[in-house]
């Protein structure tokens, strides 16, 4: 509320689901029509948005939440710790521990089940989608890692991350926990799921901006283009193109107006 504020925002609706999408998409007496639907959501506001990207643009797919942690050491009830906060999120959430140390793994199990009692929609997360892999080594659990193309991405070493990497934001060393980046150290909250880290990143300012490209030309500049337009244009079978471009330089300029 306090952004909205300083952003100059003079409405807001509290609403929510995929009602709220459908209505931001289409209108209704109360609710103006958008012209674009931004911000995670779970497995029904995720699905709303796909039913009306055709009518409305949306940004991405956020949602449900996703981490994938890759360590071969460090401390695991610290991972555990990590992993059952994502957990958390909703039942659909995803939680992934990468690793190439089965000891670590072994340890990393036995403190996610402790801190997972008591808290029924972790252990939901967690039975459907929570997964412990050992791979072969370090290059292999980051080759993982980059397949899942994961929302959120901890590793717990500088060196893991000097390689191209896939994900919607990364967070290296055993002190940045991803919750930080939730609240705290300046990366956007919302940040692609189920892959889709591997074409965009996160939600930024660029997402509410139209590119758009403006051209002007004399007719000097568009003699000197015409080959290149003429020949292109009749390549593909379209005369009607390439007359556009002749029809112009074969016209004398009438009295008064500017070449």
């Amino acid at each position: 509320m306090a952004a909205a504020l300083e952003a100059g925002v003079t409405r807001v609706f509290r609403i929510g689901g995929a009602h709220a999408v459908a209505a931001l998409a289409f209108g209704t007496s109360s609710v103006p029509r958008v012209d674009k639907i931004v911000g995670p959501g779970n497995r029904w506001v995720a699905a709303a948005k796909a039913a009306v990207a055709r009518r409305c643009a949306i940004d991405f797919y956020a949602g449900p939440s996703e981490i994938v942690v890759v360590a071969g050491a460090g401390r695991p009830d610290w991972i555990a710790a990590d992993l059952v906060a994502q957990a958390e999120h909703d039942p659909d959430a995803r939680a992934i521990f990468v690793t190439w140390s089965r000891p670590l793994a072994d340890r990393v199990v036995k403190a996610v089940s402790a801190r997972s009692e008591g808290r029924p929609i972790v252990a939901q997360s967690l039975g459907a989608n929570g997964a412990v892999i050992v791979a072969r080594s370090a290059d292999d659990a980051m080759g993982i890692a980059n397949r899942l193309a994961p929302e959120h991405l901890v590793v717990d070493r500088e060196a893991l991350v000097r390689r191209s990497v896939t994900a919607g934001a990364i967070f290296v060393g055993p002190y940045s926990a991803q919750a930080a980046g939730d609240y705290a150290t300046g990366s956007n909250h919302v940040l692609p799921t189920s892959g889709a880290a591997r074409f965009r990143g996160g939600l930024s300012a660029a997402d509410f901006v139209r590119v758009m490209s403006v051209q002007r030309v004399t007719r000097d500049g568009l003699a000197r283009l015409a080959p290149t337009i003429v020949s292109l244009a009749r390549a593909e079978g379209l005369e009607a193109h390439a007359e556009s471009i002749e029809v112009r330089l074969n016209r004398k300029p009438s009295p008064g107006q500017r070449p």
